[in-house]
């Protein structure tokens, strides 16, 4: 099942464009966002970033789940 703190995280992650300014905002461990992410690709089966020397960009199954996550948590508040 979908873990609400890994949207969570993931959703900081592509806001920011990198997981250590993620994890300093969120105030966890850049491994705890690495396996959160990893986590969610694994249960849909798709890459949802791509790692580059400045940081990560979104993939288009990162977009999509974004997109999915925005509604979802507008829904919650």
């Amino acid at each position: 099942s979908m873990d609400l703190a890994h949207l969570r995280y993931f959703r900081e992650i592509a806001r920011l464009g990198s997981i250590s300014a993620a994890a300093r905002v969120l105030k966890v461990s850049q491994p705890t966002l690495s396996v959160a992410v990893r986590q969610l690709e694994e249960s849909l089966r798709a890459t949802l970033l791509m790692r580059h020397r400045g940081g990560v960009s979104l993939t288009a199954a990162g977009a999509e789940l974004l997109r999915h996550a925005d509604e979802l948590f507008a829904l919650l508040d």
